[in-house]
């Protein structure tokens, strides 16, 4: 039967991880407020982030639970379930006193408005754009070099759960408790498939595009 390999200890629920795509290292997000980046090889935490939210605190320690995390080259983000997003370069680290590694901050920001709930946050695989999705029926879409709002997919009836980019960063599909996927034209904003099968609520989505 399958084993595995890693144990990484978050000290708290862990609510999203996300693989580097160095190969060498994940990020995790958890109940605790804490955005962690671990190294494969040792299985230690090599970094503990503790992002600066002004929500009201969802956690014993008065931080604002993780809801999700994701890393690209030069770009890692964290979002909590408040709607906040927090952006760092992990390229960027400078020594502190004791040792470590210290990441400077690289944008702030609030992706949706105030009383809706963040469910997923997601890099493009060309790295320019950023999706998020809420409670407040939409995903939307943000550029990465100065992270403004370009676009806000609304055409769910409820929540978005969900949304997964095309290879190519032209594509999305989300997933919706309307019961429905949709995938939507990027270039466009426009829906060009809705995908009406499912009995329940739609909750996750993945995309295989590939031409094997």
């Amino acid at each position: 039967s399958p084993t595995y390999s890693r144990s990484f200890d978050s000290k708290g629920a862990v609510n999203s991880v996300a693989l580097h795509p160095n190969q060498a290292q994940i990020i995790s997000g958890d109940q605790n407020g804490s955005v962690k980046l671990w190294d494969l090889g040792s299985s230690k935490c090599i970094n503990d982030l503790i992002p600066e939210s002004h929500s009201s605190s969802t956690s014993s320690q008065g931080r604002v639970a993780i809801q999700s995390v994701d890393v690209s080259n030069d770009t890692l983000i964290a979002a909590n379930n408040h709607a906040e997003v927090f952006v760092w370069n992990p390229n960027d680290a400078s020594k502190t006193e004791n040792g470590g590694e210290a990441i400077r901050p690289k944008a702030k920001f609030r992706a949706h408005s105030f009383g809706a709930y963040l469910l997923h946050a997601k890099i493009s695989p060309d790295g320019r754009s950023l999706v998020t999705t809420s409670s407040d029926k939409t995903a939307r879409l943000f550029d990465t070099t100065n992270w403004q709002l370009t676009q806000t997919l609304s055409q769910h009836s409820k929540w978005v759960w969900d949304a997964v980019f095309s290879a190519d960063s032209s594509y999305l599909v989300t997933a919706s408790s309307d019961k429905t996927a949709r995938l939507w034209n990027l270039r466009s904003g426009a829906p060009v498939r809705q995908y009406t099968d499912h009995e329940f609520a739609v909750t996750c989505v993945a995309l295989n595009d590939s031409s094997t």
